[in-house]
């Protein structure tokens, strides 16, 4: 699809789709943890189960870009080496 399959590398494209699905997948874990926290901890802050779930989808908000971004630059970086890359 675009790429030599014997190289090795993955392409632009690829890092981009791996880039949003594992986006979806670490920001579903972030909301969960943040909503938890926030619940568990919550009396104690002053936070009640629906300022809870607001805080909780603010910082999943928040992280997706930054995460992704910098996530992808990470993925093509290590695109670039062919360390622990085998030979097709």
């Amino acid at each position: 699809m675009g790429s030599n399959p014997n190289s090795g590398h993955a392409n632009r494209k690829r890092s981009f789709v791996k880039t949003i699905t594992w986006r979806i997948i670490a920001t579903t874990d972030t909301f969960i943890l943040t909503l938890f926290s926030a619940t568990w901890f919550g009396e104690e802050l002053g936070i009640n189960s629906e300022e809870a779930f607001a805080l909780a989808g603010t910082v999943a908000a928040l992280e997706i870009i930054t995460k992704m971004i910098l996530y992808y630059f990470h993925e093509r970086g290590w695109s670039t080496i062919s360390w622990g890359i085998d030979e097709a």
